[in-house]
């Protein structure tokens, strides 16, 4: 392998799986910064994607949303001082991704890491982390107001402490949330069963589908919301001017195709406050479970089948 060529993962679309390829360390454009990728970030929407291909990607293409490297090269128009930076990131699922040595993101698309975090930590946060912070936004916070969050993965473990630290009342339906997890997120009460729900609400986040979002509507206060971070209400449940509920949805991926500038500088400056807050100890994650680069369908299919928080490492440079 030849000086300026290293590894990639790329999408075989024959198999919908992935293999190890060369990759020639690319070269940035006009406002782009290059990451020399230290860790990479499994959600989701990553195995996915990859088992369905609904975005058609070709041979070649390289998955992959969240990173955390340091910058190694920058284009025209980017300030010099961002070389050698350390950063995470969330990348467009259309484009090339992080599931490489090296990543091309826009300059205003980064979020600079603490000193303290570790590039396995910072790597395992920007997609949950900032849709979760996408939710938290959509409603106003009246101290002491009632909430009901839907499903516990990772995003409505952030959202919760974002919402209990904004002094709204948490309460959780979910099977799968422990006593523990209770106390230490500071949930007031767990459902195990929508029947067993008997207040009303003033917003209610759900992480399941459109679907079950919609069949929680009922449980809303009059002026409440309802907030999909999986899937959507296509229409309201409710007439016309009589309870005027409100629905929201989030997709944080859409901000790539949609968000000009200023959006992006909002989103990233408040990432990175919320990253300062995890290395601080103030918002609770749990540690992933690595896996060296090497192993990344072995990663893949950990992440689908645990649940649990993945990220993958290059061993040779990870504190």
């Amino acid at each position: 392998m030849g000086q300026n060529t290293t590894i990639a993962w790329t999408y075989q679309p024959e198999t919908a799986s992935l293999a190890s390829r060369p990759q020639v360390i690319p070269s940035p454009g006009a406002g782009e910064l290059v990451i020399d990728n230290r860790a990479i970030g499994i959600n989701p929407v990553d195995w996915k994607l990859i088992h369905a291909n609904p975005l058609n990607w070709q041979q070649g293409h390289i998955p992959g949303v969240d990173g955390a490297g340091i910058v190694s090269a920058v284009g025209d128009g980017v300030d010099q001082s961002w070389l050698r930076k350390r950063v995470a990131y969330h990348a467009a699922l259309k484009f090339d991704g992080s599931f490489a040595a090296y990543t091309i993101v826009r300059a205003e698309r980064v979020m600079v890491m603490p000193e303290s975090l570790s590039f396995a930590f910072a790597a395992a946060l920007p997609c949950p982390m900032l849709t979760a912070w996408q939710a938290f936004e959509k409603i106003p916070h009246h101290h002491g107001y009632s909430v009901l969050i839907a499903g516990l993965g990772a995003v409505n473990k952030l959202l919760v402490q974002m919402l209990v630290q904004s002094g709204l009342q948490v309460d959780v339906l979910s099977r799968s949330v422990t006593d523990y997890e209770a106390r230490t997120l500071g949930i007031r009460t767990i459902y195990r069963d929508p029947s067993e729900i008997k207040l009303h609400y003033f917003a209610i986040y759900d992480a399941n589908s459109g679907s079950h979002a919609a069949s929680l509507v009922p449980l809303l206060k009059a002026n409440g919301h309802i907030i999909c971070i999986q899937d959507r209400i296509p229409a309201p449940i409710d007439p016309p001017f009589t309870r005027t509920i409100s629905y929201h949805e989030i997709a944080l991926g859409a901000l790539h195709d949609f968000g000009d500038a200023e959006d992006w500088q909002h989103l990233m400056h408040k990432g990175e406050q919320l990253m300062a807050r995890v290395a601080d100890r103030k918002l609770w994650v749990e540690e992933p479970v690595e896996f060296d680069f090497t192993e990344m369908p072995e990663a893949l299919k950990h992440s689908e089948d645990s649940k649990h928080k993945t990220v993958v490492v290059r061993e040779e440079f990870c504190p």
